[in-house]
């Protein structure tokens, strides 16, 4: 599998649907189990199709949310 370069768009945001597990772990809060969480959930449905399905994901509710918004996208 060919390695992606940098996932961050120009506003420094990280793109659910593209981002490596140490990419998430950039972001303030998400670590190595929860970015596994994370591709795993996007692996098995067919990936993100809004920032919101992000509370989907184990261990991530509305405060987790509210806190990284702004470093996430889905494209």
């Amino acid at each position: 599998r060919q390695r992606q370069m940098c996932i961050r768009d120009r506003d420094g945001k990280i793109n659910l649907n593209t981002a490596t597990a140490e990419e998430l772990q950039t972001i303030s809060g998400i670590g190595a189990k929860r970015a596994e969480d994370i591709i795993a959930y996007r692996e098995s449905h067919g990936g993100f199709q809004s920032v919101d399905d992000l509370k989907n994901v184990s261990g991530i509710g509305d405060k987790t949310l509210d806190k990284i918004r702004e470093s996430i996208y889905v494209a």
